[in-house]
């Protein structure tokens, strides 16, 4: 049974409550799932099947506190990523501006930068739109799940 780690970056649980409600569709989908809350290095290089990043956005674009280490891991360790495969979901709030999803953004190019593959377009969730972030997540994973044939038969 392939396996997804999910990689949990929040600060008030939201991004918590995404992972938990979108573990379920994976699961469904075959997978053997596990959430991460508080990620480190060693979570994205391990031989996971996939990786699911849901990463809140705190500040003024800044990562959630919770999530600052793993970061800080990655950009000094400078481990390669070659073989990682990850979807993302960001969550912000639009009223910030040009930090709008900053941390999501952030970490897709650092992962991007460590030659991880993307799956798909990132989600990202506007507070000032969508009250309760699963209600774009939710569809979003379904969809994520049947356009990268991730279901294991």
């Amino acid at each position: 049974m392939p396996t997804l780690t999910i990689l949990v970056g929040t600060m008030y649980g939201g991004a918590l409550d995404v992972a938990e409600q979108v573990k379920p569709l994976f699961e469904q989908a075959g997978y053997k799932v596990n959430i991460s809350e508080q990620p480190t290095i060693e979570d994205l290089t391990n031989n996971q099947d996939l990786t699911l990043f849901c990463v809140s956005t705190t500040g003024s674009g800044d990562y959630p506190g919770n999530f600052v280490s793993f970061v800080r891991g990655v950009q000094e360790k400078n481990p390669s990523l070659t073989s990682l495969r990850y979807g993302l979901i960001a969550l912000g709030d639009s009223s910030y501006g040009d930090t709008f999803c900053g941390a999501g953004r952030a970490l897709d190019a650092l992962l991007e930068d460590h030659g991880a593959t993307r799956l798909g377009d990132r989600l990202e969730v506007d507070a000032m739109e969508t009250f309760m972030a699963d209600d774009a997540a939710i569809p979003w994973a379904e969809e994520w799940i049947e356009s990268q044939q991730l279901k294991v038969a």
